[in-house]
């Protein structure tokens, strides 16, 4: 059988994520990539990580141009996602984006028609719906182990505080947190977002509350170069919002960076509740309750007893692979739907459709009314179980 071709991939932003886990996982993680070359509006950093896995410094346009190359990895901040995507979609690049796609609604509208307009595949961010807990959960829900869903909680809160402790390494770090785009709503509702997506599928309608707690603030730190002066916060630092499914399921979504860290993701069915770990993370524990009390078929009636009222827990074994931090997943399996034909999990319609909960949310609690989704999305195709681990973990994707 003859091997399959490598896709020849492009990194453009050359940041912190890029050089945490993106860069070392597409070189070694997943072998369907041939990462080739780098850019990056400050020279010297795509030149530390071309020197580091032998790629070659070039300059946006140079990628875009460059017709060896299929897939660009739009991995700038938030501002500029939507000016580096449209330039490489335009090229007719496949494009793979960090969360959110761009800043505006509108900008999200465009990209998504010129995507389809161009026959590019335009992938989002993030991809840890594809992770080992996330997978498992999806095969929990869709075995029918809690019944049928019919409520979902998720609340995240973080002392996300870009004028404190996270903001010591130079001026510009975590500063995307400040703009439209930015702050914790956009950079971790994604997470939650496309996890809720995966598991329960379209949203038919959002309400919300969007509030910036201490809009005017001074850096605290004393190591950062701009220590005690003033800095303004031009996006929520806090949102609540209402969600309607189209399935019928009923969710909150809550998400403040002016608390102390703490997450809850459940979702409630006529049969239990499942118990999710924080979907920033690829694995962690998936758990279900279940009560004595839960008939087993639609009105048939429950038993008696004490067991109504003392539910039993238990964890679920992990039955799917990309149990670690597997960032890049995203990229990986839209290089094998690029070979192999098919359409990429992490695909437009799932980053657009998240894109817009979190703008409904936005805009109810801006003009104080529902807001009824326009986009819609079917839920991702989800992974095969076949238990397997390290390098073998990547041949679940070939399908």
């Amino acid at each position: 059988m003859p091997q399959m071709k490598k896709v020849k991939t492009a990194i453009i932003g050359c940041g912190t994520i890029c050089n945490r886990i993106y860069a070392p996982n597409l070189m070694e993680k997943f072998h369907i990539i041939d990462l080739v070359a780098c850019a990056d509006r400050i020279p010297e950093r795509a030149q530390a990580l071309a020197e580091k896995y032998s790629l070659k410094v070039m300059t946006n346009e140079e990628i875009y141009q460059d017709p060896e190359i299929e897939i660009v990895v739009n991995l700038t901040c938030p501002e500029s996602h939507y000016e580096v995507s449209k330039a490489a979609i335009l090229a007719g690049k496949n494009v793979y984006c960090e969360k959110m796609m761009a800043v505006t609604l509108e900008e999200g509208k465009e990209l998504y028609a010129l995507a389809k307009e161009k026959g590019v595949q335009y992938t989002i961010a993030p991809d840890t719906f594809l992770g080992g807990s996330w997978q498992t959960a999806r095969k929990a829900l869709d075995d029918g182990l809690i019944g049928t869903p019919v409520a979902m909680v998720c609340c995240y809160s973080s002392n996300y505080q870009f004028d404190g402790e996270m903001s010591d390494i130079d001026p510009d770090h975590f500063m995307f947190v400040l703009h439209p785009g930015g702050g914790i709503p956009y950079d971790f509702g994604g997470y939650y977002l496309h996890n809720i997506i995966n598991l329960l599928g379209s949203v038919k309608r959002v309400g919300g509350f969007c509030k910036t707690m201490y809009p005017d603030r001074i850096y605290r730190n004393p190591r950062h170069p701009n220590y005690k002066e003033p800095v303004h916060v031009e996006t929520p630092t806090s949102i609540a919002g209402a969600l309607e499914f189209e399935n019928g399921v009923h969710g909150t979504l809550m998400i403040t960076s002016d608390s102390v860290p703490r997450f809850v993701f459940q979702i409630m069915g006529t049969q239990g509740i499942l118990v999710l770990n924080d979907p920033n993370f690829f694995g962690g524990s998936v758990k279900v309750i279940r009560s004595g009390a839960a008939p087993i078929e639609p009105f048939q009636e429950a038993p008696s007893g004490m067991s109504a009222f003392f539910p039993t827990e238990c964890t679920l074994p992990i039955t799917h692979p990309f149990r670690e931090d597997s960032r890049g997943v995203g990229i990986a399996d839209m290089a094998y739907a690029l070979r192999n034909g098919r359409r990429p999990r992490a695909h437009m319609d799932l980053g657009f459709h998240a894109f817009e909960v979190m703008h409904g949310i936005w805009r109810s609690g801006d003009t104080g009314k529902i807001y009824e989704l326009t986009s819609h999305c079917e839920r991702p195709k989800p992974l095969r179980s076949l238990g397997l681990s390290g390098t073998a973990e990547e041949f679940t994707l070939d399908d």
